[in-house]
């Protein structure tokens, strides 16, 4: 990766971490589309990979960019995309949490917290289709996508239970 690619892998993440309402997940078909369809820096196998071994591995969800950078371009990938993501988040934070005790109840800050809940919604919805595409064409896939979101969100079911039988539906070939 030339000096270029990783100056426009900063600042793109920059731009995505700006976008980012709702976690870093909210914005990986925007990833996807940057680093697997147009700049073909990742693999569709590399991509969903880094996505796996991020949300698998203990820490916070944003972990997934720095995986992406590393496999895209090792150290500086991993420098460039975790600084791009990070950097205007934070400032935002820090900026925010300043005001947020004086404007919490502030009728634009109110409205401004209600509006993001469907963008937020909006913004899974579309990472979930990008993530869930690569097993689109087989049946056993998408019927173990579709189910795995059914137990999720109407049980207390540990999730490391269907990374396990994903897992196993995979080694078998099914997925």
């Amino acid at each position: 990766m030339s000096d270029a690619d990783l100056i426009e892998l900063f600042t793109r993440f920059l731009l995505f971490s700006l976008l980012a309402i709702g976690g870093g997940i909210t914005v990986v078909p925007e990833m996807h589309r940057l680093m697997v369809e147009q700049h073909h820096w990742l693999t569709e196998a590399q991509f969903s990979a880094s996505i796996a071994l991020a949300q698998a591995s203990p820490g916070p969800n944003i972990l997934l960019v720095t995986v992406m950078g590393w496999n895209a371009a090792g150290w500086a990938g991993a420098l460039a995309t975790t600084l791009g993501i990070l950097l205007p988040s934070t400032t935002v934070a820090l900026i925010a949490n300043r005001g947020a005790e004086r404007w919490r109840d502030h009728r634009a800050v109110k409205a401004f917290r209600q509006g993001t809940v469907p963008l937020t919604i909006g913004l899974l919805f579309a990472a979930g289709w990008v993530l869930a595409a690569p097993t689109a064409h087989r049946p056993a896939g998408l019927l173990l996508t579709l189910l795995s979101a059914l137990l999720i969100w109407r049980t207390r079911l540990n999730p490391l239970w269907l990374i396990a039988a994903g897992a196993l539906a995979g080694a078998f070939g099914l997925i």
